[in-house]
C-alpha cells in the first residue's frame, strides 16, 4: 500500500499523487469493498489527520475516477470530488493534488555535489559527507544523497535508469554508500548484504586507548526499552546476534583510531559495541554517555559547552571500505574512501 511509486524520480518535486483502490489491500474480494473517501485517504496518508484530509477534499484537492460496473478501471479522467463520504469501490482511482504551498521547491538536489567513487553498468558507489541524510524524511526533504543521485540520471521528469539504495548509513556518518542500477542488480547486491558476504570496514575515533591491539565484540543487540529515545539500541541477552571485529590503527593518548569490520549488520552496531567496550565514539550524542545531548541536537539546542564536551559536531565514524561481487560476472570489486578532512584535523590536534 505504498503511496509513491518505488522507482519515482526523487530529484523532481511532486505536484500530485495517484492512488488505486484495490480490494486485495483490505483482504476482501472485489465485490466486497466499499470504503469512504476520507477513510481511504487516512489509511494511505497516515501522517495526516482525518480533519485535514476532509478539508483537502472540501477545498477541491482530491479527484476521483470511479471503476466501471465490472469493478475495473474505466480509463476516464478523474474529476474533482468534494464529498468526504463518497464511497469508493475496487478499481477506482484517487488523485491527490498537493497544495502549492506544501510543494517542495523545483530544485531539490544539485548533482554537482555528488562525489562518485566507482561506477559500472550495475552499481554506483558514492561518498556521503557527514551531516547529509541518505533519504528524504522529516525535516530533511531536500538535498539528500538519493536525490542528488537521481538528479544525475534524470532526463526531464523521467528517471530512465532506476537507481536504488543497497544500504544506508547514519546522517552523521560519512563515507561510502552503494547503489544498484535496476531491479536485478539491486536484488543481487542486497543478497550479499543479507548474507554478510560484502566486506565493510569503518574507521572510528574513540575515546581512550583499548588495552589490546585488536579483538572481536560478540554482544547481542536490541531496543533500549528503558530509554525515551525509540531508535536507541543496547546490549541485551535476548537481542539479535551481533559481532564486530576491531583493531587499533593509531593511539593518541586521549583518543584512538580504530578500524572496525562488522560481521553482522545491526542498527548502530559499531557505535553500541564500542561504547560497551568502554570506548565510545568521539562526538556520539546518543551513545557517548549522555543521551540528553541527542535530544538537544534534535531540537537544535546544543550549547557551546555541549559542543565542547562532544569535541566534534558529529560522530567520528567513516565508512572507509566496501568490497562486493559484481552482479554481472561475479568479479570482486572494491572501493575505498579515505578519512575525511574534519576527522584528520581532529587527530592532528591530538598530536598525530
Amino acid at each position: 500500500m505504498g503511496v509513491f511509486p518505488r522507482d519515482r524520480n526523487l530529484a523532481r518535486s511532486l505536484s500530485e499523487v495517484e492512488l488505486e483502490v484495490r480490494s486485495g489491500d483490505f483482504h476482501l474480494p472485489p465485490e466486497g469493498l466499499s470504503i469512504r473517501l476520507d477513510a481511504f485517504l487516512k489509511l494511505r496518508l497516515a501522517w495526516r489527520s482525518r480533519a485535514s484530509i476532509q478539508k483537502l477534499v472540501a477545498d477541491g484537492f482530491v479527484l476521483v475516477a470511479p471503476a466501471g460496473p465490472d469493478l475495473r478501471p474505466t480509463g476516464r479522467a478523474a474529476e474533482v470530488e468534494r464529498r468526504a463520504a463518497r464511497l469508493l469501490r475496487h478499481g477506482a482511482r484517487v488523485v491527490v493534488v498537493i497544495p502549492p504551498e506544501l510543494r517542495l521547491p523545483d530544485k531539490i538536489a544539485d548533482p554537482a555535489n555528488l562525489v562518485v567513487l566507482y561506477e559500472d553498468e550495475d552499481v554506483l558507489a558514492v561518498e556521503k559527507p557527514a551531516g547529509q541524510p541518505v533519504h528524504p524524511s522529516g525535516r530533511h526533504m531536500t538535498g539528500t544523497l538519493i536525490q542528488e543521485v537521481h538528479a544525475r540520471y534524470s532526463e526531464g521528469a523521467e528517471l530512465p535508469v532506476p537507481v536504488r539504495l543497497c544500504h544506508r548509513i547514519d546522517k552523521e556518518t560519512s563515507g561510502i554508500v552503494l547503489l544498484a542500477k535496476g531491479a536485478r542488480a539491486h536484488r543481487q547486491i542486497r543478497k550479499q548484504f543479507e548474507r554478510h558476504t560484502i566486506e565493510k570496514e569503518y574507521l572510528a575515533i574513540v575515546r581512550g586507548s583499548p588495552e589490546a591491539d585488536a579483538g572481536t565484540i560478540d554482544l547481542p543487540l536490541g531496543p533500549a526499552l528503558a530509554s525515551t529515545i525509540r531508535m536507541k539500541i543496547t546490549v541485551r541477552s535476548d537481542g539479535a546476534e551481533a559481532s564486530t571485529e576491531w583493531r587499533v590503527l593509531e593511539r593518541h593518548g586521549r583518543v584512538s583510531l580504530l578500524a572496525c569490520r562488522p560481521r553482522t549488520g545491526r542498527q548502530h552496531q559499531i557505535r553500541v559495541h564500542l561504547a560497551a567496550l568502554g570506548h565510545p565514539l568521539v562526538g556520539d550524542k546518543l551513545y557517548g554517555g549522555d543521551e540528553e545531548l541527542f535530544l538537544k541536537g534534535a531540537r537544535r539546542e546544543l550549547a557551546v559547552e555541549d559542543l565542547a564536551a562532544l569535541e566534534l559536531e558529529r560522530q567520528a565514524l567513516h565508512n572507509h571500505r566496501l568490497a562486493w561481487f559484481a552482479p554481472s560476472g561475479g568479479a570482486r570489486r572494491e572501493v575505498v574512501s579515505e578519512l575525511p578532512a574534519d576527522l584528520r584535523a581532529f587527530l592532528a590536534r591530538e598530536g598525530g
